[in-house]
C-alpha cells in the first residue's frame, strides 16, 4: 500500500523532470510581432510566420464582408505576386462572378510562392475550383430543369389540342 504513493511520487518527479529536457525555445509563444510579420497584405519572403500570415488573410477573406474587401483590394492592386495572390484570396472568397479571375490569379501565380506556401495556395485553388464546378452543375441542372418543364408544357398544350380536336370529330360524327 505505502508503495503506491511513492510510486506515484516518482513518476510525477521524473515526469516534472522530462519537461526540464525539452527545447526551451519551443516553450516559448511564436514572436509574431516583427515588423517583417505585420502587414496588411501577407508577403512571399520566407520567414517563420509566412504560413501563419496567409492562414490568417485567408480567414480573414472568409469572413470579411464587403467593405473589408474593397479596402483589401486597393490595397493590392498592384502587380507583385504576393498582392496578385492575396486578390486571388479576396476573390475566391467574394462574389462568383470573380471566381475566374481569382483561379486565373492562382494559376498565374502560384510558382512564384514559396515551396511551403505552395501547397496551402494549391489547397485554395483546388477548393474554388470545386466550388465553380459544382456551381456549373446546379446551373446545368436548373437549364435542364427548366427545359424539361418547357417540354412538359408544351405537351400539355398539344395534348390538350388533340383533345379538342377528338372532341369536335365526336360532336360532328353524334350529329345527323
Amino acid at each position: 500500500m505505502k508503495a503506491l504513493p511513492l510510486l506515484a511520487s516518482m513518476l510525477a518527479v521524473s515526469l516534472l523532470a522530462g519537461c526540464q529536457a525539452l527545447d526551451p525555445s519551443a516553450s516559448e509563444p511564436f514572436e509574431s510581432s516583427s515588423s517583417e510579420c505585420l502587414s496588411d497584405i501577407p508577403t512571399l519572403q520566407d520567414n517563420e510566420c509566412l504560413l501563419e500570415a496567409w492562414v490568417d488573410f485567408g480567414l480573414a477573406a472568409q469572413r470579411g464582408d464587403a467593405d473589408w474587401r474593397q479596402r483589401t483590394l486597393e490595397r493590392a492592386e498592384g502587380e507583385l505576386a504576393n498582392e496578385r495572390l492575396a486578390r486571388a484570396v479576396v476573390y475566391a472568397w467574394g462574389d462568383r462572378d470573380r471566381w475566374k479571375e481569382a483561379s486565373d490569379l492562382f494559376k498565374a501565380d502560384l510558382a512564384l510562392a514559396p515551396s511551403r506556401l505552395q501547397p496551402l495556395l494549391r489547397q485554395w485553388l483546388n477548393g474554388l475550383e470545386a466550388r465553380r464546378e459544382l456551381v456549373d452543375q446546379a446551373n446545368h441542372s436548373e437549364a435542364a430543369r427548366r427545359q424539361a418543364t418547357r417540354e412538359r408544357d408544351e405537351l400539355a398544350q398539344k395534348l390538350d389540342a388533340l383533345t379538342e380536336i377528338e372532341q369536335s370529330i365526336n360532336l360532328r360524327n353524334q350529329s345527323p
